[in-house]
């Protein structure tokens, strides 16, 4: 799951790398794009994405225990409501379209938000799409079978930078239609893409694509209790979102194309893997949950968080130290705006100190969703939303307009931290204990590691800086030598304050990509 997480998420870079030189890193054209393919990612989290993994995985797996057949029939009915019911929603955010992009764009021109009106009419139909891909990949989950699922974003990509290679070819330097079609129906067909591979997956695994469209015996009553508490979860997950848009929007041009390039940079370890690890652990948890069987899941909770956290570590120092080289590499090209890039340098830095605590912090949570409690993690995220919305409000209200974009990520760090020490506590007290020594233990030598190896990182950029350039060239020279000094400097640091998770790490690694 990694490996593929790991190539999907590097397309996906990839296809963002491209399309900011289609369109220009720093231009309008791109900030109207990129919050115009925000808003069905975002009307979707807040309709079902949330409850996903935190109802509907758990809810399969108690079904496939219980049922006679497995579950399937259960499976076929919530895949055929999914279906209609976001047909439904997504007809609804159509016609809402131009009431979405105000609301994330108040730095934006008239022409601006036009222009960001139309492309969403394209990029509105993808909740449908990502709805049934996400159902149809939790029925997959429960039946043991997580590679299509994570390769699926790698077609999407696909389908993106081809569009984005074929519209730098044929850019004649004014928008057409013709170039607007091919970026509105071209982004959306590679979700449509992503959509198609996931469902074929399911029906090459056995699973009888029929649809049921009378939707009793799912437990919709139920489904609904749990989902209130997710929804309120996702509402104020998404409120953080919104109001780091808006702030975003405020820094000028290339604004918020620097915040979600950043933001897109922070989510790819995260992505490898976290997620990696909390896709293969949901199932599990959500069974020794239900056998009530808490030492097992406060065992697997505890391993999971340890491992990612100092795998996490050493990337959050890269991007740390390294933040201006990666923009640099990623994103400086002749049509990209020097100061955009610049600025997407250090606001990848500020995020480097957000990645630890929000791995740990969306690890834990799903020990509340394994025992299908959702209240709780609704209110912890509440919580957290409204400390990283105050905080969002204060960078608008007290930082230079360029610099809110910057002041955004930090407010991230400042929320996920606190949510991370929360979760903990309440979920000591819901289990009796936590393995709190050993995380604690952990995470201290993780830092002292991790303290070494940006020094050794430091120490290579200073020696490097007086020889070579700022831009692309030595921008490589300089991650070639400090990445690799600060990764040699973070594991033998590790190494001597005993760090055994570093073990771990490696024959989870080794066990993945030997044959067997």
């Amino acid at each position: 799951m990694a490996v593929a997480t790991l190539v999907s998420r590097l397309a996906g870079f990839l296809r963002i790398v491209v399309l900011a030189a289609a369109l220009g890193m720093g231009t309008r054209l791109l900030d109207s794009y990129n919050v115009a393919n925000t808003l069905p990612n975002a009307v979707y989290e807040l309709v079902v994405g949330g409850a996903m993994a935190s109802v509907v995985v758990p809810l399969l797996a108690r079904a496939a225990l219980t049922e006679p057949d497995d579950g399937v029939e259960y499976a076929q009915r919530l895949l055929t409501l999914m279906v209609y019911g976001l047909a439904a929603i997504t007809l609804a955010a159509l016609v809402a379209a131009p009431l979405l992009v105000e609301l994330y764009t108040p730095g934006f021109t008239a022409g601006q938000r036009d222009q960001a009106v139309v492309f969403s009419r394209y990029f509105l139909p993808q909740i449908l799409f990502y709805g049934v891909s996400a159902t149809a990949a939790a029925v997959l989950n429960i039946r043991g079978r997580f590679a299509v699922p994570m390769w699926a974003p790698f077609g999407n990509s696909v389908v993106v930078i081809a569009v984005g290679l074929i519209y730098l070819a044929v850019d004649s330097g004014a928008m057409t239609d013709g170039q607007m079609l091919l970026l509105a129906i071209g982004t959306t067909a590679g979700v449509f893409v992503q959509m198609s591979l996931v469902v074929w997956a399911l029906a090459r695994s056995g699973f009888p694509l029929r649809p049921r469209w009378d939707p009793r015996g799912i437990a919709i009553r139920r489904i609904g209790r749990l989902g209130g508490w997710v929804l309120l979860s996702v509402v104020a997950g998404q409120a953080l979102l919104v109001m780091a848009t808006r702030a975003a929007s405020l820094s000028g041009p290339g604004g918020i194309t620097a915040y979600q390039s950043a933001y897109a940079v922070f989510q790819v370890p995260f992505a490898v893997i976290a997620v990696s690890v909390m896709t293969a652990m949901l199932p599990r948890l959500s069974r020794n949950a239900a056998r009530l069987d808490h030492d097992l899941v406060i065992g697997d909770l505890s391993r999971a968080v340890r491992v990612a956290s100092v795998a996490m570590a050493p990337i959050a120092v890269a991007m740390v130290v390294l933040g201006q080289q990666l923009a640099t590499l990623l994103f400086a090209n002749s049509r990209s705006v020097a100061s955009t890039v610049s600025m997407l340098g250090v606001v990848v830095t500020a995020f480097g100190f957000a990645l630890v605590p929000f791995t740990g912090y969306m690890i834990l949570q799903r020990g509340f969703y394994a025992l299908q409690d959702t209240r709780t993690p609704a209110l912890i995220t509440a919580s957290v939303a409204a400390i990283g919305v105050t905080g969002c409000a204060a960078a608008m209200w007290l930082l230079p307009p360029a610099d809110i974009v910057i002041g955004i990520p930090l407010v991230y760090a400042l929320a996920y931290t606190v949510g991370l020490l929360v979760t903990a506590a309440v979920l000591r007290r819901r289990l009796g204990r936590i393995d709190g020594r050993r995380l604690l233990r952990t995470h201290l030598r993780a830092l002292g590691a991790a303290a070494v190896g940006a020094a050794c990182a430091v120490l290579a950029v200073r020696t490097l800086a007086p020889v070579v350039a700022s831009d692309w060239v030595g921008s490589v020279a300089v991650i070639v030598v400090a990445g690799p000094a600060g990764a040699v400097g973070y594991f033998v640091a590790g190494r001597l304050l005993q760090l055994t998770e570093l073990r771990q790490l490696a024959t989870m690694t080794l066990g993945g990509i030997r044959p067997h």
